[in-house]
């Protein structure tokens, strides 16, 4: 985990900017000691949402399981799984 003071986005913005996209993970940027903004680059934030997406087609495909709905085969699985991957 990366924590910077939030001043840092105004006084070192290109280093905020290179951190982010070096690390992959977010910066939490703090005011007075306290948490206040979490900021990343586009490229991480937009594969985290593919996946958060993949989890969430897991979970309700384990729900609906759970429920005694039909399940997918593993080649249906699959397809599902780089569909959502690459953003179909």
């Amino acid at each position: 985990m990366i924590i910077m003071a939030s001043a840092n986005i105004r006084l070192k913005y290109n280093e905020v900017v290179d951190k982010c996209k070096q690390s992959g993970e977010p910066i939490y940027l703090t005011k007075n000691g306290q948490g206040e903004l979490v900021v990343m680059d586009i490229a991480s934030f937009e594969k985290r949402g593919q996946e958060l997406r993949a989890q969430q087609l897991v979970l309700e495909s384990l729900a609906a399981r759970l429920a005694g709905e039909n399940d997918y085969s593993l080649e249906e699985s699959k397809k599902l799984i780089n569909n959502m991957i690459s953003g179909k």
